[in-house]
């Protein structure tokens, strides 16, 4: 399994040698699923303790492992915990959430530097980095782990854990299979072959311009593309070394993206377009309401940057 892509930006890593190197547990717990395993409908949903981190940390390698930090007296756990549960079975076995109860794992919650919980954080490659604190929406979540994907695909962890599926009752709809150019795009953006990706995206918008999920995908698609083979220090030392730099900025934002730094990567965008004026500001304009696309309307960040960005213009 490839180590992940320096391109590819993990900022406020937290560092996790001390628990990834202690002497594994005399026997594999039966909680950590590996991946290949045929378990049950939890597989994507384990609990993990002191003496079990090095086991999740390996499972990384193959699949993004997300920490719910949580605590029995803790209310906003209680709040969070089902629908991160949720979310992660939507991902079907492309994200692996792991359960740990701060009081009785004392050492995990001083490694993830657990000041306040509810507190989740993703394990990519074995490498850690915070996601959010206290209980968010839902579609935040969705939106959060739908980034982490996209960031995993950059550093070569596109793997899944198998899961069991329960039959639906009898009174549930069956969930309608997804279109056909949508699926040609999910199974290219897995085998990481954009470009076939991008034509599917393109081609289900041609047949409805209207496509949310197809615009969103492409949004996506020119995303991956563009920072596949990045070099985030080249990239950001050029943006500084010359602030006028549309592209190097454009490159910068699109490193932020990739690592979840949303609010960055609108603000320089942002900032970028009230310094210029007439046709030169047409590329930022372009490539933020990508992003938007991307990210997604119902994302407050997207509201406050779609309310600012139209005050520049007028």
């Amino acid at each position: 399994m490839s180590q992940p892509n320096p391109g590819a930006v993990l900022r406020g890593a937290v560092d996790l040698s001390s628990l990834r190197n202690r002497p594994a547990a005399p026997a594999p717990s039966a909680d950590v699923p590996e991946a290949g395993d045929g378990a049950s409908t939890s597989n994507v949903i384990i609990d993990v303790t002191d003496a079990t981190f090095a086991q999740a940390a390996e499972l990384s390698k193959t699949v993004p492992v997300v920490f719910d930090l949580w605590a029995e007296w803790c209310g906003p756990c209680k709040q969070l915990s089902p629908v991160l549960e949720k979310v992660v079975t939507e991902f079907a076995g492309r994200i692996v959430l792991a359960k740990v109860d701060v009081d009785a794992n004392p050492q995990l919650a001083q490694a993830f530097r657990a000041q306040s919980i509810p507190m989740v954080v993703a394990v990519l490659a074995g490498q850690a980095v915070p996601l959010f604190t206290g209980a968010v929406p839902e579609e935040q979540v969705r939106e959060v782990f739908t980034q982490l994907l996209q960031v995993a695909a950059q550093n070569g962890v596109t793997g899944t854990v198998p899961t069991t599926s329960q039959e639906a009752p009898d009174d549930e709809p069956a969930e309608p299979p997804m279109p056909p150019l949508h699926a040609e795009a999910f199974a290219a953006i897995e085998a990481g072959d954009y470009a076939r990706a991008a034509t599917a995206c393109k081609q289900a918008l041609a047949e409805n311009p209207a496509d949310a999920d197809a615009k969103a995908g492409l949004a996506q698609v020119l995303l991956l593309q563009r920072v596949q083979s990045a070099n985030a220090d080249a990239v950001r030392t050029a943006a500084a070394a010359d602030p006028t730099d549309v592209d190097a900025q454009l490159a910068v934002a699109d490193l932020d993206i990739a690592g979840g730094h949303v609010e960055d990567a609108f603000s320089r965008l942002l900032d970028v377009f009230a310094q210029l004026s007439g046709d030169d500001r047409t590329p930022v304009r372009e490539r933020l309401l990508e992003l938007f696309e991307l990210i997604g309307e119902a994302d407050p960040r997207v509201g406050a940057a779609r309310r600012r960005l139209t005050a520049l213009l007028f």
